[in-house]
Order: C-alpha cells, then sequence, then structure tokens
C-alpha cells in the first residue's frame, strides 16, 4: 500500500498460463505508481520476451513519482526494446501494453492510461464498471462500423486479431488519456485471456464481491481459467482513493502522445491516418 496525505493505492495481481498454453506470454507490474499488462505475440519464447521486455521499460517507473513525458518515454523505450528482438523466421514479436501511472497534475492525482493492442483498463466507480482503454482490434473497426454486434465479437473469426501493437511490424503508437482518481475507484488491467471467458457483467460482480485487490486479482484469473483458460490470463486490480476528488468522469488527453495471437494475439499491419 502506498499513501500520501491524499491519495491511498493498494493493489493485487494475479497472472495464469491457463489450460491450452505451454508458455505464459503475458507479463504485468504492479508496483506504484505502475499498474500495466502486457500480451505478447510472435510464437514460441518471442513473445514472452517481447511482453517481458515492454514491462521491463515501464517498470522503470516504479517507485517513484513520475510526470506524463517519463510515462511516454518509457512507452517509446519498451517499443524500441520489442523492436529489437529477434523472432523465427515469418513471425515479428510484439506485444500489447495496457494499464494506468499515477502523475500529478496542479497537485492532484490522475490517472494516465495507456493502451496499445486489445488488452484492457476498466475503472469501477459508482459501482459502474467502465472500459476507459479503447480495444485496437478488426473486431472492435466492425463493430464501430455497425457490421457486427457486441455480442457477436466473442465467436467472430477475427476476434485475436490486432491493428496495433508494440513491435510486430505494425502501427505501434499508443493512446493516452489523463483521468482524474476519484475518492474511491478501483481499476482492472487484464489481458483478453480474462475478457475473452467472462463477460463485463460478470468481471463487475466479481470486483464488487472482493474488497481486497489480491484477492479479486486472483479471483478473475481462478475463474477465467475455470471457464475454459483459452489464453494467458492477467489481472491486476489498483484500489485508489483521492480524498479531495469530486468523482467524475471528465476525460483529457495529455498535451503530447507518443507517436508511436488460435488464441493467440495476431496484429495486421495499419496505415497511420
Amino acid at each position: 500500500m502506498v499513501a500520501t496525505a491524499d491519495l491511498v493505492l493498494a493493489a493485487g495481481a494475479a497472472t495464469d498460463a491457463g489450460r491450452v498454453r505451454p508458455l505464459n506470454e503475458d507479463s504485468h507490474v504492479a508496483t506504484a505508481p505502475v499498474f500495466v499488462v502486457a500480451d505478447g505475440m510472435g510464437g514460441h519464447a518471442a513473445g514472452e520476451r517481447a511482453s517481458s521486455a515492454a514491462i521491463a521499460a515501464l517498470a522503470d517507473l516504479a517507485g517513484r513519482e513520475v510526470s506524463p513525458a517519463e510515462v511516454y518515454e518509457a512507452v517509446a523505450r519498451a517499443r524500441a526494446r520489442v523492436e529489437a528482438i529477434e523472432a523465427p523466421p515469418g513471425r515479428d514479436a510484439g506485444t500489447t501494453l495496457s494499464g494506468v501511472v499515477v502523475t500529478w497534475q496542479g497537485g492532484e492525482p490522475y490517472w494516465l492510461v495507456v493502451n496499445v493492442g486489445d488488452s484492457r483498463t476498466y475503472r469501477l466507480a459508482d459501482d459502474r464498471l467502465e472500459q476507459i482503454s479503447v480495444d485496437h482490434s478488426e473486431v472492435q473497426e466492425l463493430v464501430e462500423a455497425g457490421d457486427i454486434t457486441e455480442a457477436e465479437v466473442a465467436e467472430h473469426p477475427l476476434r485475436h486479431v490486432v491493428t496495433r501493437a508494440l513491435g510486430a511490424g505494425g502501427w505501434s503508437e499508443a493512446d493516452f488519456w489523463l483521468l482524474p482518481i476519484g475518492s474511491h475507484d478501483r481499476v482492472l488491467v487484464c489481458s483478453d485471456g480474462l475478457t475473452a471467458e467472462l463477460t463485463d457483467d460478470e468481471i463487475a460482480e466479481l470486483l464488487r464481491g472482493e474488497p481486497h485487490p489480491v484477492a479479486a486479482a486472483q479471483g478473475l484469473v481462478r475463474e477465467a481459467v475455470a471457464r475454459g483458460g483459452r489464453d494467458n490470463v492477467t489481472a491486476v486490480v489498483v484500489d485508489g482513493g483521492n480524498a479531495g476528488a469530486d468523482q467524475g468522469t471528465a476525460q483529457r488527453r495529455p498535451d503530447d502522445g507518443v507517436d508511436e495471437p488460435d488464441g493467440d494475439t495476431k496484429p495486421t499491419a495499419r496505415r497511420r491516418p
């Protein structure tokens, strides 16, 4: 647990290779102020190395107060480390990256949300679960275009194809948002092995039912594996409380962004607009 005069943070994490895959290609960090999950791709050990390399770059920020600019730089380092990995012929090492880093703006704490790929970041606030990252995936583009419904996503043949990733020879620009930390926020960061097995309603019920973040993360992963565990599963749960917060949903983008899968996540190249 980390506490200041106005902010208290407590976190827990759990991960499992699942019932099908021989390797766990997920990696994570859950040390204040950094709470991030990466889901590797590339086959053999390339995905494991890619996710580990990306998380190591973000983990360099742990244990100290950081600015948004330092987070952008860490993501750029993560990209460079992943792109330097040699993968088997015909496969590019790559990884998704999603999560939050606590930063301070004008003396107030914010979640700085970072996302590239289809791992997800959620916030539970005022008893309502909201996905605060946006999937970079083929099926998300189809949903937004009105070509398929949300209900059709789980069984769609393109459900594992991502449109952005760090490395993997594709478009690697990350999304960033600044979100004020409320008086009682619970953030979940997870790989798609969790959301492939559990609906958002089921995730919300489990998050509401377990007050301790370690037990909540363990319970989510355990349930996903029990439902089939067709992919690696990782969950990071972080509770943040800002004593002076006026709970709200306003988001603002930081001034400067970074220019910049079978059940395996698979990258597909996208040109930058």
